[in-house]
């Protein structure tokens, strides 16, 4: 009994850790897009180094969960849930990629204006997304399928603001031939931006199958 419950406790930390990992992505997520919009490079800056952080705590939580693993003797709803924290905590550091590579876009623009209009939807994009996978990770926690189930359809909502933008800076790169970088640049921000919404849905996918013991596909 003793040792189950160090067991259980070692797997409340665990997931109390996705938690705080979670919280760094989402505010970082806003940060990132926000000092881009408003070339505040030391924060720029600040966010790509953070990014450091979030790779080692998805290490740390690796290997803490291969430990309990290799150690413990876990059930099948155990191994569902070490699975899973593994693989959202992927899930996490490549959405901070993502995040990372905002800051680098906006370092690269330098002082150089952004042309109106090619971010607008930026912001509507990040706030979409950090709410997506806040709800996402209360999912997993609550072990909550239909919650899981409905962020997916958010995504879509990013994915129109993703090719309004796409087709803004497609106008924007035909009249001005001379700004080809820097438009490639805003458009891999939007990239980056998209694919962060498609990580969330990759978690929801992950809280399912802890809930269930069945892995389904959302996108």
């Amino acid at each position: 009994m003793i040792v189950r419950e160090h067991f259980n406790k070692e797997l409340h930390q665990l997931q109390d850790e996705i938690l705080r990992m979670g919280s760094e992505v989402e505010e970082n997520l806003l940060i990132a897009v926000d000092a881009l919009m408003k070339r505040d490079f030391n924060r720029s800056q600040l966010i790509i180094e953070a990014d450091r952080w979030v790779n080692d705590l998805q290490l740390s939580l690796t290997m803490d969960s291969l430990t309990l693993i290799a150690t413990q003797q876990p059930t099948a709803s155990d191994l569902r849930l070490l699975a899973s924290v593994m693989n959202i905590a992927g899930e996490l550091e490549r959405i901070h990629d993502y995040v990372k590579g905002i800051g680098r876009i906006s370092l690269m623009i330098g002082e150089d204006p952004i042309p109106s209009g090619l971010t607008d939807n930026f912001p509507e994009m990040a706030e979409i997304s950090k709410n997506m996978l806040h709800r996402s990770l209360a999912a997993f926690i609550e072990r909550d399928v239909g919650l899981a189930k409905e962020i997916i359809l958010d995504d879509d909502k990013v994915d129109r603001l993703f090719y309004d933008g796409l087709k803004k800076m497609s106008e924007a790169f035909s009249q001005s031939l001379a700004n080809f970088e820097k438009f490639n640049q805003l458009g891999w921000a939007n990239h980056n931006l998209e694919r962060s919404a498609d990580r969330v849905c990759n978690i929801c996918e992950w809280a399912v199958y802890t809930a269930t013991g069945k892995f389904e596909e959302f996108v």
